[in-house]
């Protein structure tokens, strides 16, 4: 069952390699635009010259891009440097000395334009002294059969401002170079060849504006026979700085003639081999399997003989496709994904009598998956359809898709949830309680038994509603539905209202809103027939109030131009068979 992107142990085809790419989580946390500086702080003085710059990193931004100058904005230390994901850097020679040093981020995205930040500076601090020696990289000390065509590397002395070279075949020789000023660089590349089977001397000897690095000894090596080192390939797919790389590409290089094979570094920033370290291949071409999405990758090919590897191989760059996101909307200042939203709800019940139960997608996708869960976890799929037919109870996964194209290619980005299915029953409705307001009347339906239920009123086609409570009712016989959502049936109960005796209304509202205003005897509905002769209507006291006769529009609530207030009253009446009828009512205002 594939959720999103399934990130798996990414594999070298036709190798004996596996290496792991390991994918980030974004949190859904509030972006901020750029980060802050957190070494050096901005604004801060005195700043050690081998500092490592790091900063904030921004969650959903994919890559960083460093320059560094002396001017706001400049580039004259380093010229946008793209670091990968990495949020740090360090200057491989190091920092000038009292010096404003302007740090501008740039944050690099893959399907918008890059956001340039404002410039953030520190100011370094002042030497005090002369450097120290430095040591070597290329070649080691004491290696022997070096190729006659190498360069010469070292590591960079704090606080250096430029080195001194010499390289000459004895202690304190200078045949080859003497005493070269080679300012602030690591590496020395000889305009010839160095001569084959013959035992050389080098000093690299720092300095800065103090002076020279004091006791400095040289680094030895000795030259093998003379051989010739292929030179170095160029990526040919992806591309350099090709961007919306499938997630699983095709790497190609292009063939060396003098070349037996292939050394890749494959890391994502300038200064890391995470993914692929000197791994060795003897063609000019591979598969990568799940890359990491919205990444940036540099890669560097370096070819090899019975002589050696090339030599001076530049690092090359390429971004993977977009994928579902999270990545950083600047115009909203939030996280985005292309994953769909799900509204699919937790809990589904089901009238397992029935035939077929039938649930559908509560959502717009592109494609839908179905899968059971068993009591173990494992997952076997049902159904790739909108709707889905269930004959159990118990766990499932409902799973929603849209596919995307991009750079002429289609990817898909997945959203799942889990959800239950329950078994349903028919309703019995145990009780409808009914409140009876001035005009109009409240219902609260109570079932037996709890369950997926909806109700209606007076039509049991509809509509239903959730709420088991109905408000304001007109004062008339109604008949309330509860349907089972499962299926399993519909039950109903008629509700007879109670408001006379014997014809007689239990309360009327003499307010002038020409409803119930006038309280009077009412016909039976069956008959029709007018049996009341006389009624006569009393306070609580006793007092006379009124006098009707049955064919009147009734009593007002008012005594002697006065409107009586709201409370109980009495009333007597005489039918033609010469029974009396007695009871009370109510007035309401």
């Amino acid at each position: 069952m594939k959720k999103n992107w399934n990130i798996s142990l990414p594999k070298i085809l036709a190798m004996p390699l596996t290496f792991m790419v390991f994918f980030i989580s974004f949190s859904q946390i509030n972006a901020q635009d750029c980060p802050a500086l957190l070494n050096p702080l901005n604004g801060s003085e005195l700043v050690p010259l081998n500092s490592t710059i790091r900063w904030q990193p921004v969650t959903g931004v994919p890559g960083y891009i460093l320059s560094l100058g002396t001017t706001e904005g400049g580039t004259d230390i380093l010229n946008e440097q793209n670091l990968g994901a990495s949020n740090s850097y360090t200057p491989s020679t190091g920092l000038p000395e009292n010096t404003e040093i302007f740090v501008t981020i740039t944050l690099f995205f893959f399907n918008q334009p890059n956001i340039v930040c404002d410039s953030q500076s520190f100011t370094t601090a002042r030497l005090s002294e002369a450097p120290e020696c430095t040591t070597f990289n290329i070649p080691q000390e004491n290696a022997l059969n070096v190729n006659t065509a190498t360069n010469i590397t070292w590591n960079a002395s704090v606080s250096a401002t430029g080195y001194f070279l010499t390289i000459g075949t004895s202690m304190n020789g200078g045949e080859i170079v003497d005493n070269l000023d080679v300012g602030n660089t690591l590496s020395y590349n000889p305009t010839a060849d160095l001569p084959e089977e013959t035992t050389f001397y080098i000093y690299v000897i720092p300095y800065n504006r103090i002076g020279l690095s004091v006791g400095c000894s040289p680094s030895i090596f000795t030259t093998a026979p003379k051989a010739d080192l292929p030179f170095c390939a160029t990526m040919i797919t992806p591309f350099d700085g090709e961007t919306n790389v499938p997630l699983s590409p095709v790497l190609e290089w292009n063939e060396v003639p003098n070349a037996i094979g292939y050394r890749v570094t494959i890391g994502t920033s300038p200064f890391e081999s995470n993914i692929l370290e000197d791994a060795i291949f003897f063609k000019t071409s591979t598969i990568v399997i799940d890359f990491e999405p919205n990444r940036t990758f540099f890669i560097t090919i370096t070819p090899f003989n019975n002589a050696g590897d090339a030599i001076g191989c530049s690092q090359e760059t390429f971004s993977t496709l977009l994928g579902c996101g999270p990545y950083f909307d600047p115009l909203t200042g939030e996280l985005q994904v292309l994953n769909p939203e799900i509204t699919f709800p937790d809990t589904i019940t089901v009238c397992l009598d029935n035939e077929s139960n039938i649930i559908s997608a509560t959502d717009q996708a592109d494609g839908y998956r179905w899968f059971k869960v068993d009591d173990t976890g494992n997952e076997t799929f049902l159904s790739s359809s909108a709707e889905l037919s269930i004959s159990e109870v118990g766990n499932y996964i409902y799973e929603v898709y849209s596919v995307f194209e991009d750079s002429g290619r289609s990817f898909e980005c997945s959203t799942s949830k889990k959800f239950t299915v329950e078994a349903s029953q028919v309703p019995v409705i145990k009780n409808i309680l009914v409140t009876n307001l001035a005009n109009t009347s409240n219902y609260e339906v109570l079932t037996t038994e709890s369950g997926s239920f909806e109700y209606a009123l007076d039509n049991e086609n509809g509509p239903y509603q959730d709420s088991n409570r109905f408000n304001e009712i007109t004062l008339e016989n109604h008949t309330v539905y509860v349907r089972d959502k499962g299926g399993c049936g519909i039950v109903n109960k008629l509700i007879e209202q109670d408001l006379m005796v014997e014809g007689f209304p239990k309360f009327f509202t003499p307010n002038g809103d020409g409803v119930n205003d006038y309280w009077q005897f009412i016909p039976p509905l069956a008959t029709g027939e007018n049996n009341v002769l006389n009624i006569w209507i009393f306070d609580k006291f006793g007092a006379l109030l009124a006098q009707l006769a049955p064919d009147s529009v009734g009593w007002n609530g008012n005594f002697n131009g006065r409107a009586l207030p709201e409370s109980n009253y009495w009333f007597k009446a005489i039918s033609n068979n010469n029974k009396v009828i007695k009871g009370h009512f109510s007035l309401k205002r």
